[in-house]
């Protein structure tokens, strides 16, 4: 016996031993078993016993091996010595229930007491008896191999029961697959597959014959005694634990503290080392801590853990990464891993270099808690009225172009086919888009898309399908190396493209440095136009005219107006990209590279990092996939698609179509012919036209998992 109690109990034991001795004497002086020695039992029930004409008794079919029966630990005993209602041969086929109490009274008095002796006397027989353990006519000595109750065998034998489906559904047990989960565990894998006796087995946890319900307080298992049963091999644990937040809390009666099945769990306790241990650490500690795990999984640590690959936790800090595992302590106690001493170390051993800034930024904080967080919460309302404003605004315009549109369309629905005939048999085309200025597009799509496939998953984590995306890519780790992949795409891009707006700007202030203005032109209105003209992307007030004036033609009070070069939506788009990237890519950089920007910025600065990161990318994502494709794929006169950005041309039934201004500009200025298309387009336009299809598709099927998961948060 294990416990404590068990081994004062030893001498007794003893003693109960040598009763059926003393019982057998007994019974002998008295002649009351004198004609029933066992060999007459053995003529019905031995291994060859004579016909039923020599004994003229009924054979038995219950047979015994007499030679297994005299090396067991009754072999010296006869049958009558526990069969005590047999009193002749031919005795009755139904016989009394062996009293086992008879030799052994201190163990039937705990017994008597347990789960399964309580159960008995409630009438149910299933509940396990002496013989269910220990067998019947063989019983073997507990250290004996052969024993059902031998520490190697004891799991099997309880699992009899215990994993028995009629058993455990009539008794409602709590762990109704306790052999597998135990035979998985650390515990099970050392006893069973390694043969370390000094694993622990059933007995060693819920105790021998005196086993009780969890909600007892004698129980081992109890939850007031678990740190001790659990510390009887695992030393020094338990003293850490009690002094720990969660053992103090216990200690004074908390009935909710966590003891250690409530993060190891009960049977299925696994290595601190398995690869699943670390993922599944974090949803347990929720289950006391829910409002903290719901915060942790708005960073990128808590998003990261919760779509890790199964058995393979991704390279992030877990809960008890930061708090300790069984030494957990409020962080104004110094010992603390996260008090003032010692946070900078903790942080510094995932981020080296980390110092007393990054140690400022804030796991758990929550934005909408605007006492405790005012800044986070600050930038959090700042970027969902730009997320709402922008929606709203773009919303309403895109619902009335559509309508107008729409009723253009039923109205004139001939005149619609003949145009676009015509502009597919046109033979003029003109230039909106150079080589170049494709180039840096198709960078800007895949670099785009790229960063959504990898960025949206972790945004919205909760969803079915982030995983099935991260999993496609291969996990974590890969989608964060391909999501800076993308970031430095988007750097390259804009940086070309800045470098080009600068040679333009050089190219025309030396063709205007020696040149003599003409009569009545000043230098500075020449100026003045190139950078608000109508060949500039900056806006100016004949885009807030065009604004105007196509406002009416959406409620129908005017005619629908003709564009320029640029329309006021496409240079909204484009300083669209200037004020994403420069919002997403700093955000992002601060996010990249935390322990640079935290030496001399506040670690609360990574908070709003990744408030602004992560709202400005979705702004970006439902923009571009909603607005940005309607006002160039969705409209009627465009679908299914507008290839102008991959072929670089015009046809120029379009262009007077639409773009007026800028046709009759041209004429004007004589500078029509310079646009006429020069390069090959025919070539290529499979490609391109391909390519365009399947990044227009992607973009639409991430739109739709985008909507599908902001639907689940709303809804939950």
């Amino acid at each position: 016996m294990s416990s404590q109690s068990e081994l004062f109990r030893r001498p007794v034991g003893l003693m109960s031993r040598l009763a059926p001795v003393f019982v057998a004497l007994s019974y002998s002086l008295n002649g009351a078993i004198a004609t029933l020695p066992s060999d007459g039992c053995l003529q019905c029930h031995g291994d060859s016993p004579p016909s039923a004409i020599e004994t003229g008794l009924k054979v038995s079919k219950l047979k015994l091996e007499a030679d297994r029966f005299d090396d067991s630990v009754h072999g010296i005993f006869d049958c009558v010595d526990c069969h005590l209602d047999i009193e002749k041969m031919g005795h009755a086929s139904k016989l009394e229930p062996v009293n086992c109490a008879e030799c052994h009274q201190d163990v039937e008095e705990d017994y008597g007491q347990s789960i399964h002796g309580a159960s008995r006397e409630t009438g149910a027989t299933s509940a396990a008896s002496c013989a269910d353990c220990h067998g019947s006519h063989y019983m073997q000595p507990v250290n004996d191999l052969s024993s059902p109750v031998f520490k190697l065998n004891l799991p099997f034998t309880c699992a009899r029961c215990h994993e028995n489906p009629e058993i455990t559904e009539d008794f409602r047990m709590k762990f109704p697959h306790v052999e597998s989960q135990y035979l998985e565990s650390i515990h099970g894998r050392g006893l069973l597959q390694m043969g370390l006796v000094v694993a622990p087995s059933c007995n060693d946890c819920h105790g021998v014959h005196d086993i009780h319900r969890s909600l007892n307080p004698d129980s081992p298992i109890n939850q007031a005694n678990i740190a001790q049963t659990c510390g009887k091999c695992h030393l020094g644990v338990e003293e850490t634990y009690s002094k720990s937040v969660h053992g103090v809390l216990l200690a004074n009666g908390g009935k909710k503290g966590p003891v250690c099945t409530d993060c190891h769990t009960a049977h299925g306790i696994e290595s601190t080392n398995a690869n699943d241990y670390k993922a599944l650490s974090d949803d347990r500690c929720g289950q006391c801590h829910q409002d903290r795990l719901a915060h942790y999984r708005d960073t990128y640590h808590g998003k990261a853990m919760a779509l890790g690959r199964p058995n393979q936790a991704p390279e992030v800090a877990a809960c008890f990464d930061c708090h300790g595992a069984h030494d957990v302590l409020p962080a104004i106690d110094p010992a603390s891993k996260l008090s003032e001493v010692n946070i900078v170390n903790t942080c510094a051993r995932c981020h080296p270099g980390a110092g007393q800034r990054f140690a400022g930024f804030k796991p758990h904080a929550d934005p909408l808690d605007a006492e405790n967080y005012p800044k986070l919460h600050l930038a959090f309302l700042f970027m969902t009225t730009l997320l709402a404003g922008v929606f709203l605004v773009f919303g309403v315009h895109t619902v009335a172009w559509f309508y107008r549109a729409a009723r253009m369309f039923i109205g004139d629905s001939k005149s619609f086919r003949r145009s676009r005939l015509l502009a597919r048999e046109e033979k003029e085309w003109f230039t909106r888009f150079t080589p170049f200025d494709r180039f840096l597009h198709f960078l800007v799509v895949t670099s785009f898309l790229l960063l959504v496939f990898t960025g949206m998953p972790l945004k919205f984590y909760y969803a079915d399908w982030a995983q099935v995306l991260l999993d496609l890519i291969g996990g974590v780790e890969v989608a964060r190396s391909l999501h800076h992949f993308g970031a430095l795409v988007t750097f390259l891009y804009f940086g070309l493209h800045l470098v080009s707006l600068a040679a333009k700007v050089w190219k025309w202030f030396l063709k205007n440095r020696n040149s003599k203005a003409s009569i009545g032109e000043n230098p500075w209105k020449r100026a003045w136009n190139a950078i608000f003209g109508p060949d500039s992307m900056v806006p100016s007030m004949a885009d807030w005219r065009d604004l105007v004036a196509h406002l009416k033609w959406f409620s129908g009070r005017g005619p629908q107006p003709q564009f320029d070069r640029w329309t006021y939506w496409e240079k909204f788009d484009y300083f669209a990209v200037f004020w994403g990237v420069a919002i997403i890519g700093l955000s992002g950089l601060i996010l990249w590279f935390p322990q640079f920007f935290s030496s001399f910025l506040p670690g609360w600065w990574i908070n709003v990092a990744l408030i602004v990161h992560s709202d400005e990318a979705l702004l970006a994502a439902g923009f571009i996939f909603t607005f940005h494709f309607f006002n160039t794929h969705f409209r009627i006169e465009k679908f299914p698609m507008d290839t102008v950005i991959f072929s670089g041309r015009i046809p120029k039934i379009e262009m007077i179509h639409e773009r007026k201004r800028w046709y009759d500009r041209l004429v004007a200025e004589g500078r029509l012919d310079d646009f006429r298309v020069k390069d090959e387009w025919e070539r290529w336009k499979a490609i391109a036209r391909a390519f365009g299809y399947l990044f227009f598709g992607l973009g639409l099927i991430l739109l739709f998992l985008i909507i599908y998961a902001l639907a689940l948060h709303f809804t939950h």
